[in-house]
């Protein structure tokens, strides 16, 4: 408990670093997701969380789990319409799922895919997501 004023650290939340996880390579575009704490392009799994757009490409193929950093930034960014499980305008202020690094799905593929954000919007050009 505080009995005086503290200057406390803070970061800018619109761009954070995340370890990456080991044997991967993220690239400058990609969605990212935590995996077990660490970054790694999005796929289709359970218990990922979206932390939004990968800022520069790492490649930790061939380095352990938190060897490297990325930049990532949050925000709402244009992702790939789903094909097989396509968002829709009736879809807008829902939440979408990751298919993989650059595509959301309107569905949790029956519980298969984790969360991606929020639909802001269905173009033909793709899928405006905050994250």
């Amino acid at each position: 408990m505080l009995n005086r004023e503290r200057n406390t650290s803070a970061r800018s939340n619109a761009e954070l670093p995340y370890k990456v996880a080991a044997g991967v390579v993220v690239y400058a575009g990609a969605l990212v997701v935590l995996a077990a704490g660490f970054a790694k392009g999005g796929a289709a799994a359970t218990d990922l969380v979206a932390v939004g757009r990968a800022e520069e490409t790492v490649d930790n193929s061939a380095g352990a789990a938190g060897e490297k950093e990325i930049r990532v930034r949050r925000g709402v960014f244009l992702f790939a319409n789903s094909t097989g499980d396509a968002i829709a305008q009736a879809d807008v202020g829902q939440t979408c799922f990751v298919e993989d690094d650059e595509t959301v799905a309107a569905s949790d593929g029956t519980g298969t895919l984790s969360p991606a954000g929020i639909v802001r919007g269905v173009e033909p050009g793709g899928v405006w997501v905050e994250i």
